[in-house]
Order: structure tokens, then sequence, then C-alpha cells
């Protein structure tokens, strides 16, 4: 059989080679060879190999592998995922409007009802459990199986067994499910009597006509004399939304960006449509490592034209646009077509997915090969690695510990918890934890699963395990235990060291829990220090550079 295989190989090898000389090396009969080998290798796995196979899963696999050698955003969207497109490209769904996630006994917990939901006017709050969604027990379910059997049509009912998390008792919850729009806008809200406050964290359908009312409401209860959006961790989304986002604050018309493809005839260049809300008031733009895509689009416009200043930290650099082109069978393909460029012409693109380092990783570019451009006033501006801030305000420094205890799920535990046992908290900007609180939650932490070594006590074990590796170890016991033992902290120690960060963050998931997320975002604001210190810095950046007379 072998022979046989390599024979019929052989054969079509040879045929291939004549149609070579006969036709040459165009592109398209070289993608026509391609296809063609592709079909007569599954052809031959489907006959001859030795176990049985699923060809959908080796086609689907083969699919995806050649997809992620492209870039990261290139990717197949099957038909079980049309409704997720719909989410992707409006930031709209029809369900029930509810974060759910999966709990050790095998149930499925409400984590956080969006406002407004559905699910808020069947009652739903968080750390109920479902335990079966139309009448199908939750027990053996993933949270995407949950997920999928609680979206529907809207005006379709749904009932589900929950058990409540504050009385304990097991009820029937019916709903209709709706049309359920994800926001975002987080929070609007005004700074010290006059700076208009926005915080995005993602760009959908009708985002910036939503922003436009917030300004317009906060302008009629307050003298606004400043205003800043915040986009950090903002990772984009709808193209046409950030630039109707840019449109608030320049001249109708004006030029936002263009996207250029393979050919230059595939330039598409955009220009602000709607009225602007102002044209004048002081605008600052706050970005940070997280902020990618359409913020980009937005903090890179409105730099050039000088229009605000860009504050924070550098951005991402994701340069590339996406679209989503329809397969048939129901599924799609969301595919790079080309990269954006901010009105002085440069691409914040950072990493060139088409080049690659001998070992196979990604490259960022280098500082030294980003290329220079201006603004409108002739500031110098770069391509080639996101956006660099006019005005540089460090972050907040998470440690290792701590982001392991965020990323865990404590806080967010914690903080249901919290909700199970109190029927009230102040508003958001007055939400304060005691000592004694502070400390209950201490102890609940301290008997949970986190990484909490700090950054030296992990080289500490790093350069321990070499020690041993190598039978140095032994000369140098001694001076290694001392020396891990002083960077050893227990769970205990470390949580009580660090009271005021991690307080400030409980305090923000409480608020999530009791208000969403404009009132987690709202707490959030008091503790804001690299916020506040752009403002305070904002009059360093002088966007118009100034004229000296002879």
């Amino acid at each position: 059989m072998k022979n046989r295989f390599l024979g019929w190989t052989l054969g079509l090898t040879l045929a291939f080679s004549g149609a070579v000389s006969l036709w040459g090396q165009s592109a398209a009969f070289k993608a026509g060879q391609s296809l063609d080998l592709q079909a007569a290798i599954l052809r031959a796995l489907q006959q001859e190999y030795v176990d049985e196979l699923s060809l959908d899963s080796l086609v689907m696999k083969g699919v995806n592998a050649m997809l992620s050698s492209l870039d990261p955003y290139t990717i197949y969207l099957p038909e079980e995922e049309e409704e997720n497109i719909e989410k992707m490209t409006t930031g709209n769904y029809g369900g029930v409007g509810a974060i759910i996630r999966k709990v050790p006994d095998g149930g499925v917990m409400i984590v956080e009802p969006y406002d407004g939901s559905p699910a808020i006017k069947a009652g739903l709050q968080p750390g109920d459990i479902l335990l079966e969604v139309d009448g199908v027990s939750t027990l053996s379910m993933t949270v995407s199986d949950c997920s999928s059997r609680m979206r529907g049509q809207p005006g379709t009912d749904l009932e589900m067994l929950v058990r409540k998390t504050r009385s304990g008792d097991t009820v029937k919850v019916k709903l209709v499910r709706e049309i359920v729009h994800v926001s975002g806008m987080i929070y609007a809200g005004v700074l010290r009597d006059s700076i208009a406050y926005v915080q995005l964290s993602e760009f959908t359908r009708g985002g910036a006509q939503e922003v436009r009312g917030a300004l317009e409401r906060m302008q009629q209860d307050h003298d606004i004399k400043r205003v800043v959006l915040d986009l950090r961790g903002n990772g984009g989304g709808l193209l046409v939304e950030a630039v109707d986002l840019v449109s608030l604050f320049v001249p109708q018309g004006t030029h936002v960006l263009y996207t250029q493809g393979r050919t230059p005839e595939t330039r598409r260049d955009s220009y602000t449509e709607m009225e602007p809300w102002n044209t004048d008031i002081p605008l600052m733009v706050l970005i940070n490592s997280s902020s990618a895509s359409s913020s980009e689009i937005v903090a890179g416009a409105l730099q050039d034209l000088d229009r605000a200043v860009i504050a924070g930290n550098r951005s991402y650099g994701k340069g590339l646009v996406q679209s989503i082109r329809g397969l048939g069978y129901d599924a799609s393909l969301k595919l790079t077509v080309g990269k954006y460029y901010t009105p002085s012409g440069r691409c914040v693109q950072a990493i060139d997915y088409s080049a690659r380092a001998k070992d196979g990783s990604l490259q960022k570019t280098p500082d030294s090969l980003r290329q220079s451009f201006k603004t409108r006033s002739g500031r110098l501006v770069y391509d080639g690695g996101g956006i660099t801030p006019d005005l540089e305000v460090k972050p907040e420094y998470y440690t290792r510990p701590l982001m392991a205890l965020v990323y865990s799920g404590i806080l967010e535990d914690y903080a249901i918890r919290y909700y199970a046992q109190h029927e009230q908290v102040p508003a958001p900007a007055a939400l304060r934890l005691t000592d004694a609180e502070y400390e209950d939650f201490v102890t609940y932490a301290a008997e949970q699963t986190f990484d909490h070594r700090t950054e030296a006590a992990v080289e500490m074990d790093r350069l321990i395990e070499v020690a041993k590796e190598e039978g140095t170890y032994e000369a140098g016991a001694a001076a290694f235990d001392a020396l891990k033992q002083a960077l050893d902290q227990d769970k205990t120690t470390y949580l009580m060291s660090q009271k005021n960060i991690i307080k400030s963050l409980l305090e923000r998931e409480i608020a999530v829990v009791y208000y969403f997320q404009a009132g987690g975002a709202e707490r959030g604001l008091a503790d804001d220090r690299q916020l506040f210190e752009a403002i305070d810095r904002w009059d360093e950046v002088k966007l118009v550079p100034e004229v000296t007379l002879p």
C-alpha cells in the first residue's frame, strides 16, 4: 500500500511538472496546485490512514493553523459564532444580559447582570447560581454551552432554576429575551466641577452619540471648561465610531484617517460627517499600553490635528484593519484587509507579522527604525510603535503578587460574598471598607489559592534550582536558605502590607456588584493617580508652538 501511495504521489508530481512547463509559475496556478495537493492529501488520509479520522476536524485544524501564521486578527468564524459576530460588530445580541462563569460545584454563577437587562428585570443578582436553563441541568455545562442556551431571538421566553445568593432559596425565574446592547461608554461625570470625564471601554455602534449626549447633559448642569476622554484599556471596535468620536471635536469634513490595502486603489479616506459638539474646548485623551486599534485612531488623529493633549503611556500599536466576509454555510472569515494611517500619514502598527526572526518569534519595531512625521502645527510624531503621548505619565505599578491576586478572581468572589451579606452600601464615590471588613477579606483571601511570591522570591527559587542542578547548592545552602527566608512572606503578611492598594481595588469590585460598571469606574476615580497627575500637568503641553516676535 505504501508503494502504491508513493507511486500515486510521484505520478501527481510529474503531472504538475508538466503543467508547470506549459503554463509557468503564475500565482493563480500555484494557488490551484496547493489546493489540489491539499485535496489529494485529504483523500489519501481518508482512504488509507490506519485509524478513523474526522476530516472536518482535520480541515479546521489546517485552516486555523494557516490563518494563525498570518496575524492574530485573521480568524475563521464558524456558524455557531454568528451571534458573537453580531455582538462583535454592533455591541448587540439577543439574550439575557449577564456575565456568567462556572463554579466549583458544577453550576453556573451570575457574576454581573447588565444594567437594565432582562436579567435585572427578572430579579437575577450577582452570586445567583443557575441550576437549570430551560429544563437542562447546568452541572455538566460549560460556560459556552450555558451562554448559548441563554442567548436567542428577542421576544422568546426562557425559564431557569436559580439558587438565590442572599436567601439560599431555589426558585424558578422566567424572563423574555431582549436585544442587549453592551455600551462602550462605561462612565461619564464631572471632575473638579469643570472637567467633563468620559470613560470608553470599546467602540460599539452608537457610542459616539452616547458620548455627545453625556457631554451635552454635563454642559447643561456645569460650567464645563475641559474634557477628558479616557481610552485606557480600550482595545478598539468599530472604525466608523472612532471617526464619529473625533467628529465631536473637529470641524465637519476633517480628514481623520485613511486605510490602505495591498494595492494603491484600495485606499479609502475617512472624513468627519457629524456636526461637532465643540471644536475649541481643551481636550485630553488618556491612553495606555492596552489602548489599541480604534483607540489609536482617535488618539492619533487628535494628536496629528493638534486638537488634544495625549497623556498616559505608549499605546499598543495595532494599525491593522479587519473586515468580515461571508463564506457560505453561515460561516465567516474575519480577515486583515489593510492598515490605517493617521492624518499625518503614519501607521502605528508595531509588529510586522510578515517578517519573523529565525526562531519564528515576532519583533516590535525598534525606536531607531521609527519614522518621524509632523502634526498640523509642526510637532514631531512617530510611526511604527503605537501612539506616543505628548505627556508621559506613569501608571500605577502592580506588583507580581498583586497581579496574581487580581487575575485569580478572589477580589470578585469576595465582592459577591459581601453582596450576599449586605443589602446596601454607600454610593460609589463614598464606598469605603472599614478596617474590620478589610481584615475579614484578608482572612478569606489567605485561604484561597494565588501565587503571592514577589518577583525577587521567584528569582530566588530559580537561583536555588540552578544551584542544585550545577551542584553548588550544598556549599552555600545556609546563605541560600537565609536569603530565601528573608524574601518569603505568608499571604496574610503580604495582604496587610499592600492594604491601601488592595482595599481600593476591592472597593471597586464591590461597587461594580452594587452599581454595575459605572459604579466601579466612579469609585476608581478617587484613587486614579495617573488621571489626576495628567490633569495637573495639562498645561505643560503646547499644542501650537508659541511664536517669538523679533
